[in-house]
């Protein structure tokens, strides 16, 4: 199964993009499966390297290295980078700026696309 997880809000002030890491890492585990992650809006900023959370805190950039490790594709809206001053090299490495063109190849390779 091919899975597309979308994710719209900022790595901390609400738990959505922590929810939707939390699923992607799960579902990074199912055997043939394949997922690929794609930042949107204020998600690009948890691609941002460099997060210093407190002790006990969950830290989206572990969570994405994570997914980085597993092979899993991750991309982040270049325009939404370009709004909010994001520069590709303070990104996590192995999340790419990417296109609303690749988001949409994403979406029509997807079997199933989840959006948070």
């Amino acid at each position: 199964m091919k899975i597309l997880i979308i994710l719209n809000d900022p790595p901390y002030g609400t738990e959505r993009s922590y929810n939707g890491m939390r699923l992607a890492i799960s579902l990074s585990k199912v055997p043939n499966s394949e997922l690929k992650v794609f930042l949107l809006a204020d998600a690009v900023s948890c691609g941002k390297s460099g997060q210093a959370t407190p002790n006990g805190y969950y830290n989206l950039e572990r969570m994405l290295k994570s997914l980085v490790s597993r092979k899993v594709a991750i991309g982040a809206c270049g325009s939404c980078m370009d709004a909010r001053g994001s520069r590709p090299e303070e990104m996590i490495q192995g999340v790419h700026k990417s296109s609303m063109e690749e988001l949409t190849e994403w979406t029509v390779w997807a079997d199933k696309v989840i959006v948070f």
